[in-house]
């Protein structure tokens, strides 16, 4: 007979999982590796790190957001108007963005966007740099709505579009 393991407490995970590389996150008691990314994943992270921080946030990567004691996520991307929450964030931000992997499972980034979403995370984009395409998560509906440009939370856009075309330069 099979038992299941049981559950980790947070403070177990964070002995056992912390600064580890590649990052775990906590989901409810579970240790989940995130995919490892790829070297387009990079760039798209690194290119629009920098065009949400000419929009005027201020921009993370790889961070634990420490919001829910029972989830905490690391978001690829996490942008903020706000001041910086040292060491980490505990109250929830403007923005955040998952960059897909090939071996993301599209019904974790599902969960992944609910929870942002029920924790208090204001937008929460889905970008796939492999098909150039992006998404933007509508709490109301439960989905993804395919974008063309990332409304931001200050009344600025960043085309998808721009995006795309700096990539396809960084690869030339």
């Amino acid at each position: 007979m099979v038992t299941a393991a049981k559950p980790l407490t947070l403070e177990e995970f964070r002995s056992q999982y912390a600064g580890r590389k590649p990052h775990f996150e906590y989901w409810f008691g579970e240790a989940i590796q995130k995919p490892m990314p790829t070297w387009l994943h990079a760039l798209v992270q690194s290119i629009l790190g920098e065009m949400l921080r000419h929009a005027g946030y201020k921009v993370g990567s790889e961070l634990e957001l420490r919001i829910d004691p029972r989830w905490e996520p690391v978001p690829d991307m996490a942008a903020t108007l706000k001041r910086l929450e040292q060491p980490y964030p505990t109250k929830p931000l403007e923005i955040v963005v998952e960059i897909l992997s090939p071996d993301d499972r599209m019904s974790q980034v599902l969960s992944k966007c609910r929870h942002y979403s029920r924790i208090g995370i204001e937008k929460v984009f889905v970008i796939d740099p492999e098909a150039q395409d992006g998404w933007e998560w509508d709490g109301k509906a439960e989905r993804l709505e395919r974008i063309q440009h990332l409304a931001l939370t200050n009344g600025r856009n960043v085309a998808l579009a721009d995006l795309w075309r700096e990539v396809s330069k960084q690869l030339e």
